[in-house]
């Protein structure tokens, strides 16, 4: 599928989604890659028909800048964060709102659903990580342990434990049942933006120092440091297979790397704003990177 990614970049079309009003600070791709979701400063969260580019809904709510977004495993579910301390959760189908999570007392940051659909995880400037039952939308454990505030969060393909990524300069990986002791893995010179766990258990992450560390978080051993983005890592993404790892930065640029070396293989440039956003299609055959103010979908 990957054995030559020039020839890959080498067809790339563009298509646009420009209907927020405000910075675009998150998207999302359905598990079936149909819908695309994208939410913004401006309050709001838009649901696309990811091929065409239609509307289809245009969900309210949040009274604050909605951070992240993100689909549930079966794509039935979607969830967002917001400065307005809340989370939300959401029917794909009709765009209602079927809980409003509160217990976060500052702006929440990062959201995520567990492999399996049934955890929510959240967290943000109060320090807190909170994991929440979907169904029920009650709260399930609460994690504490970062100096200050969390960015960015992630689930291990197993379910088994999760990523943060913190303001502190560390990233911290956690047991889900709180059997084994947390990881901090230290080394980064910045804020931590950005973490994601590849399907053979690597954790990468991505900060302010304009590095990416691939980290093995069994031991806390670094794998790779990858240098070559000029400014702030933004977000990251691993293809299914772990394989590649996709990162994008405020350096207007896309960066694709080889997971067994850890070189970097191709560069896409041209964006027309800082890069904010990547990520791969479920079956790894797309890449999708995101602008501030416009979603560019890299064919």
């Amino acid at each position: 599928m990957w054995k030559n990614p020039s020839e890959y970049f080498a067809t790339t079309t563009v298509k646009y989604f420009e209907r927020h009003k405000g910075e675009v600070n998150s998207c999302a791709v359905s598990p079936d890659y149909q819908l695309l979701l994208t939410c913004s400063d401006d309050s709001r969260i838009h649901v696309w028909e990811a091929k065409s580019g239609l509307l289809k809904h245009k969900v309210t709510g949040h009274t604050g800048p909605v951070k992240e977004c993100c689909f549930s495993p079966d794509g039935a579910l979607f969830a967002s964060s917001s400065h307005d301390c809340t989370v939300r959760i959401w029917r794909v189908d009709t765009a209602d709102c079927l809980h409003v999570l509160t217990d976060h007392t500052k702006s929440v940051e990062t959201v995520t659903f567990s492999p399996d659909g049934t955890c929510l995880l959240s967290a943000g400037w109060d320090r807190l990580i909170i994991l929440w039952e979907v169904q029920t939308g009650q709260k399930c454990n609460t994690f504490t342990g970062h100096q200050d505030a969390i960015q960015c969060s992630a689930f291990s393909t197993d379910g088994s434990c999760f990523a943060t990524g913190s303001w502190d300069y560390t990233v911290r990986v956690w047991s889900v049942s709180k059997e084994a002791p947390e990881r901090v893995l230290k080394g980064h010179k910045g804020n931590v933006s950005c973490v994601g766990f590849s399907v053979s258990g690597m954790v990468a992450s991505g900060s302010w120092d304009k590095t990416i560390r691939v980290w093995n978080p069994r031991s806390g051993a670094l794998i790779f440091l990858l240098n070559g983005h000029m400014d702030w890592l933004r977000t990251l993404a691993f293809s299914r297979d772990g394989i590649l790892l996709a990162s994008t930065g405020h350096d207007k640029m896309v960066r694709l790397w080889d997971c067994e070396n850890g070189k970097c293989i191709k560069v896409v440039k041209g964006m027309l704003e800082m890069t904010h956003v990547c990520i791969f299609s479920p079956e790894g055959t797309l890449m999708l990177a995101g602008a501030m103010g416009l979603h560019q979908s890299q064919y």
